[in-house]
């Protein structure tokens, strides 16, 4: 299953619509199908990958764990 982001909305196999912009969770061969359409484009799978900044052991930002200045 992959996370993807509608580009416009999409009616899924069950009936249920989902508009452009919300995330829906699908499987590949859905994706592929998404993708010919057009209603999702290349790189909207977000694939669990969180893309906010690291803020541990070896971080320049922030760390708020053992070993840092305040704890």
């Amino acid at each position: 299953m992959v996370y993807v982001k509608l580009e416009s909305d999409w009616t899924d196999g069950d009936g249920i619509a989902h508009a452009a912009g919300e995330s829906v969770d699908v499987d590949a061969a859905t994706l592929a199908s998404l993708q010919a359409e057009g209603i999702v484009s290349e790189g909207s799978g977000g694939g669990g990958k969180d893309t906010s900044e690291w803020a541990g052991p070896g971080s320049t930002t922030a760390w708020a764990g053992p070993g840092s200045a305040g704890v």
